[in-house]
């Protein structure tokens, strides 16, 4: 029998640096503490930093994953925080310690394209670096087109632009808010390319819509994109959910999802975003046909209803058998 994500050992970090990328988007560099060492990670990795608060945070790595010495993350100071980018913005400083877990990937960066594009928005950058530093590594081509409102809410600008000095030509970049431009903007850089390239997307969620629509014909396998937040409602409940590992059953109230119900009930399960896009709550399903609704799996993945993300999904029907 398989069973669900097992909850992984925190490590303490150092914050070495803090710096004002852009406007509202700050980086923190993060080192081991003297004597440790810290995990090896693959572009397009995050990092769950656990807050003093006891609350968990996803945030990508931008660094480029040939470094063993330090991780970087860049946050955006979100005017709505739930408690996360307001922490790490505004509170925390240079010397402090702080909680992480291991880095995960569900954003993995195929090599072997015989060409790779990237598209993404404002704070989305940060993954697309990671995995430009990477193509660059192993010597694969690669191009960028990257949006913003503006040039002063760009991160990052100058990584972008050494880039561009390195090898001219593979950077694009277009301001404005139009939520048409988006749409028109990645329909052209779709139909760009040839079969076989390999299209990554992260940023807002108006562009990532337009970039689900632009590759709706593509092969599934050369399409990514990874989301921060969820554009889909919340499945609740009113259904039973049964552990087979302990017997124990539980009906999911109508105002509460899954993994909220049996945190309520005392059980400390992985979690981080609770937006259905980290897979921290990756759980495998026995028995029972979820409701998906999530950003983390494929559209196979989701066929085969044989793994769910709890914090977000839900049941098609009266009860579900999940391993745990």
């Amino acid at each position: 029998m398989s069973s669900a994500p097992a909850e992984l050992k925190p490590i303490s970090v150092r914050v070495q640096a803090v710096r004002l990328e852009a406007e509202g988007i700050f980086s923190f560099e993060l080192r081991p503490l003297a004597g440790e060492t810290l995990p090896t990670f693959s572009a397009g990795a995050h990092l769950d930093l656990i807050l003093p608060s006891g609350l968990e945070r996803s945030y990508s790595l931008l660094n480029p994953s040939s470094e063993t010495g330090r991780y970087v993350i860049a946050v955006k100071r979100e005017a709505e925080s739930r408690g996360g980018s307001a922490f790490l913005c505004e509170i925390l400083r240079v010397g402090d310690v702080i909680g992480i877990k291991p880095p995960l990937n569900t954003f993995e960066l195929d090599e072997s394209a015989i060409k790779t594009v990237f598209i993404g928005g404002g704070i989305g950058i940060t993954p697309l670096l990671s995995m430009m530093h990477r193509l660059d590594e192993v010597g694969r081509p690669w191009q960028l087109f990257f949006s913003a409102s503006r040039q002063s809410e760009v991160p990052f600008l100058g990584e972008i632009t050494a880039f561009e000095r390195r090898s001219p030509g593979r950077t694009t970049m277009w301001f404005g808010d139009s939520t048409q431009q988006d749409r028109f903007v990645i329909d052209q850089v779709i139909a760009g390319f040839p079969p076989g390239t390999h299209f990554y997307c992260c940023g807002p969620a108006r562009m990532l819509r337009a970039f689900q629509q632009a590759t709706t014909l593509l092969p599934p396998d050369h399409v990514h994109s990874e989301y921060f937040t969820s554009d889909q409602p919340v499945a609740l409940g009113g259904f039973e959910v049964v552990l087979a590992r302990s017997g124990k059953a539980f009906r999911i109230p109508a105002d509460k999802t899954i993994l909220e119900t049996l945190l309520a009930e005392g059980m400390n399960l992985p979690r981080s975003c609770m937006q259905g896009v980290c897979g921290t709550c990756e759980t495998v399903v026995l028995e029972g046909v979820p409701d998906h609704r999530d950003h983390v799996l494929s559209e196979r993945e989701r066929r085969s209803n044989r793994k769910m993300m709890i914090c977000r999904s839900g049941c098609i029907g009266d009860r579900l058998v999940l391993d745990l």
